[in-house]
């Protein structure tokens, strides 16, 4: 069991690091989208690409655009888990459908580490979102775009979602 100057201190370190750059306290992301397709297409496409890398399969190349699980989806929500497949460290993501009309869809899309004290990433949780994204072919319908910055997304600038 860790001891109370400890937590104390690795508590103080999270807010220094947290004040001297312009991340969020805790590894996550926060991204927005814009699709010029219904946010029904949208959500479906999600869906199918987080099924589509459900297993270890896909770790075999490299990456991790594999060990997502869908936890639950609704025509305006989803929940999914990935799990890094080195160290096994679990994130929780969510794709929340806003504004919908029949030909165009805001998506906002959201990652956080489930290890209380991950403060960097690399860009994972960014990848995370981002992967799923492309993977589905979403980042090629007409009207996309992304919006993002370090700011609510730990690392983004320098994330390689090639790696992760």
């Amino acid at each position: 069991m860790a001891s109370k100057a400890a937590i104390a201190t690795v508590i103080c370190v999270m807010f220094l690091a947290g004040s001297s750059v312009s991340y969020p306290l805790h590894a996550s992301c926060d991204v927005q989208w814009r699709f010029g397709i219904s946010c029904a297409d949208v959500m479906a496409k999600i869906v199918a690409q987080i099924n589509a890398w459900q297993g270890s399969s896909g770790c075999a190349q490299g990456g991790e655009k594999c060990l997502y699980s869908l936890q639950s989806s609704s025509s305006s929500s989803i929940a999914a888990k990935h799990e890094t497949p080195v160290r096994h460290y679990i994130d929780d993501l969510t794709f929340t459908a806003d504004s919908p009309t029949a030909d165009s869809c805001a998506v906002h899309g959201h990652s956080a580490s489930k290890v209380w004290y991950s403060i960097m990433d690399y860009g994972t949780n960014y990848c995370n979102l981002a992967n799923l994204i492309t993977g589905s072919g979403l980042d090629r319908v007409s009207g996309y775009s992304e919006t993002t910055s370090n700011k609510v997304c730990t690392q983004f600038t320098s994330a390689d979602c090639t790696l992760y």
